[in-house]
């Protein structure tokens, strides 16, 4: 297995790399928005990813919108491959430049993350996504800096919040997040479970 810390290498260029018994090999790689908008956009239309608030966007938007992101130095976007199949994405961002500021005490080491599964496709695979979640940990915790994982699932999204409790996030407090309304980007106001993943229990 290799594992890069810097999330600012070549965008081909996977950050972690494994191989996972009956899966296959996975890699972690920066989301290029121009090569990847297309499969993100499918994901994000489904009526399954509504809570990514993405939903009726746009091929151009959804470019745009990650455009965005990767021009900021504390947001950023992956994808989780298996084999040569995007399967996940997922944004860590620094909290204290983020509007969950507000709603929580970020502490030194913190790492804020957004995820989604893609489409499922062909038979199920037991373990699939445990086994996903792993990597992603796997790669977050790989910055020796980073000492606690901080997401904020909808509300209403109770599968995602028990899917986290069971990867060992504890369970906080149901927040509101604030309205964020700037030229470059418009996000509602977003009821929350904050929820917690701490190195020492990873």
């Amino acid at each position: 297995m290799t594992t890069e810390a810097s999330a600012r290498a070549d965008s081909a260029e996977p950050l972690h790399r494994e191989t996972i018994e009956g899966l296959g090999t996975v890699h972690v790689r920066r989301l290029d928005p121009a090569r990847d908008a297309d499969v993100v956009h499918s994901w994000v239309g489904e009526e399954r990813a509504r809570f990514w608030g993405m939903r009726g966007m746009s091929l151009d938007e959804v470019r745009e919108i990650y455009e965005h992101l990767d021009s900021l130095t504390t947001h950023h976007a992956f994808l989780i491959v298996l084999g040569d199949e995007p399967v996940m994405l997922f944004q860590t961002y620094e909290p204290e430049a983020d509007r969950v500021s507000e709603c929580y005490e970020v502490e030194p080491g913190d790492i804020g993350l957004h995820l989604m599964i893609g489409p499922a496709k062909g038979s199920p695979r037991p373990g699939f996504t445990a086994a996903m979640l792993r990597v992603l940990i796997g790669h977050v915790l790989a910055d020796g800096r980073v000492r606690r994982i901080v997401a904020e699932p909808d509300v209403r999204n109770a599968k995602a919040i028990d899917r986290l409790r069971r990867t060992g996030f504890e369970l906080g407090p149901e927040i509101v997040l604030p309205e964020i309304d700037l030229p470059e980007v418009f996000l509602p106001e977003k009821k929350a479970r904050l929820v917690v993943l701490r190195r020492e229990t990873a």
